[in-house]
């Protein structure tokens, strides 16, 4: 099935089951990657009549497959996400003699892929978004954008390359002429630059806050507004710095999977790159996760030699070591740690989760939270 009809399934069967918001979500996806200024208008369109009446669910849905037919209609050109746009080579930076450094680093970005990059604050992270994005010099190794064959400078590099901070520039004026402005020296029409700009406050939720200024939004909206201004911009390469820093929890799973949803566009991929200290937030929707520990670099894959053929869960309960380690007495049970909070347990053999799940359950143990951790950045944190 090609990429596009299977989005267009999958948007149908959130329509279907009554996943309304996740489905106009996947719907304003599409519109945009069918670039028709017609087609953005029917979701302005809806948009304003979903806002003016509230609990018509049956009605929305019958708007939203009408629209999703005819996207269905519309020759929509896909993006090639085949190659690595960027790549870093043995990159280092130090600060000063035995102070911080941070390498070597090599990793490579492709479109329509996500890059979590997590570790203690301290850990480089910042560093290295911003030698990625040429806002800070490179002490040593090397760096390649193969974004664009026509780009020649900095400044063009710029324009598709794009880093968000986590702490975001006051602005002026309302949120909707904020994004006016944006791109108001691309040449467009005024009306195509109204249909982008208010396409793209639908799509992150901004539509009841289009006329606010910036000291009348929360920190998670002035996230969400820097993210509409990049998107439109149609970047290759997104580095985003702590963006769920400002986010209760059910917010940071609906921008993640927006951010994913957006990045992973059939026209437009975008190769995403993205710090947090959200762990498992991050890793559910990242193709690749980057840790920093002082500075080096590792990946979340268990090819160490000390990894191998081990599990890893995480456990918390109210029940005692002994009672524990009596529980899971039959396993191979390598080691079991407490760090004031949790249970750290290693087993031997890479015994099953399963099996550890059965015997805790057969011993009658009371589990708060248990998770296995050995795929996760999660045990080099708890190490």
């Amino acid at each position: 099935m090609k990429l596009i009809d299977q989005r267009i399934t999958e948007t149908k069967d959130y329509l279907d089951n009554g996943d309304l918001d996740l489905g106009f979500r996947r719907l304003m996806d599409l519109a945009m990657d069918t670039d028709n200024m017609d087609v953005y208008q029917s979701i302005i369109n809806l948009t304003e009549w979903k806002s003016n009446h509230q609990n018509q669910d049956e009605s929305f849905t019958t708007k939203a497959k009408s629209i999703l037919d005819t996207i269905a209609k519309q020759t929509i050109t896909v993006g090639d996400r085949s190659q690595v746009i960027v790549k870093a080579e043995d990159v280092c930076k130090s600060y000063g003699k035995n102070k911080f450094a941070l390498g070597p680093v090599s990793l490579g970005l492709q479109r329509g892929k996500v890059y979590g990059l997590v570790g203690e604050n301290g850990n480089g992270k910042t560093t290295l978004l911003r030698i990625l994005a040429r806002e800070l010099s490179k002490d040593s190794g090397t760096l390649y954008y193969n974004i664009n064959e026509t780009v020649l400078s900095d400044y063009d590099l710029r324009t598709r390359l794009v880093y968000i901070p986590q702490r975001t520039k006051k602005w002026y004026g309302s949120l909707q002429d904020n994004l006016k402005f944006v791109l108001s020296s691309y040449g467009l029409p005024p009306e195509e630059i109204d249909q982008r700009v208010l396409m793209m406050i639908a799509r992150f939720g901004l539509w009841n806050y289009k006329d606010l200024k910036w000291n009348e939004l929360s920190s998670g909206y002035k996230m969400r507004f820097e993210l509409a201004r990049t998107m439109l911009r149609q970047p290759e390469v997104l580095l985003l710095d702590e963006p769920l820093a400002n986010l209760d929890i059910m917010a940071q799973q609906v921008i993640l999977e927006d951010l994913k949803s957006l990045c992973n566009s059939v026209r437009r991929p975008v190769a995403l790159i993205l710090s947090s200290q959200q762990l498992y937030e991050v890793e559910k929707v990242s193709d690749m996760v980057i840790f920093l520990k002082n500075g080096q670099y590792r990946d979340n894959l268990p090819t160490q030699v000390d990894d191998r053929g081990r599990l890893t869960v995480e456990i918390d309960t109210e029940a005692t070591r002994a009672e524990l380690l009596d529980a899971l007495g039959a396993l191979q049970i390598e080691s079991l740690t407490f760090n004031g909070g949790l249970y750290i347990a290693n087993f031997k053999d890479i015994e099953s989760f399963s099996a550890v799940l059965s015997y805790l359950g057969q011993a009658h143990i009371k589990i708060l939270y248990i998770r296995d951790i050995t795929q996760s950045t999660r045990r080099f944190f708890v190490s």
